[in-house]
């Protein structure tokens, strides 16, 4: 599995002081709220474990997973729910939590779908964004961890094919790995 990393972009370190950073802000803007924070499956989860014990304000916490791929790396932007929240909406400030801004049709699609719950509020915190793929104009990150370039990166919760989400660090992927 390490052999298939080109390079590291963001070690275990690094991580750690970008997601304080950002449980640092979500704290000061939400500490009059009645915040929900909304994984989405299955990328987002360790990045959601981390960045909610950063958070010193009271906060629920629920998972959504969310299906919109059509093959292993492109997105098809229609979503399919395949686990939904437990949580009514009404009343909430929702923060969409997720590992990836990329294209933003996936969330662009999950958002209206939210904002159709009545919710107080929707914002979107990612852990990395990745703008130069984006192709819808209404979808933008509140809270961004960091910027990556157009590579396929993997880690921390991000996958290939289900694997390398155990990684403790973010890295590129080898070409080879996803171009067989």
């Amino acid at each position: 599995m390490l052999n298939d990393i080109e390079k590291v972009y963001y070690s275990e370190e690094q991580l750690h002081s970008i997601v304080e950073k950002l449980g640092k802000q979500i704290s000061e803007d939400y500490k009059d709220k009645n915040l929900l924070l909304v994984s989405v499956l299955k990328g987002s989860v360790v990045f959601m474990a981390d960045l909610m014990r950063t958070i010193t304000v009271p906060c629920a916490i629920d998972f959504m997973c969310v299906s919109s791929y059509k093959s292993g790396t492109e997105s098809s932007g229609v979503v399919k729910i395949v686990k939904d929240l437990d949580i009514n909406l009404e009343g909430y400030d929702l923060l969409i939590v997720e590992d990836i801004l990329d294209s933003g049709k996936t969330l662009s699609s999950l958002k209206k779908i939210l904002m159709s719950r009545n919710p107080k509020s929707i914002r979107i915190c990612t852990l990395l964004d990745k703008p130069e793929r984006r192709v819808v104009d209404d979808i933008f990150a509140d809270y961004s961890g960091a910027e990556v370039p157009d590579e396929f990166v993997v880690g921390y919760g991000l996958d290939y094919d289900e694997k390398y989400r155990n990684l403790p660090y973010i890295g590129v992927l080898k070409r080879k790995v996803y171009e067989k």
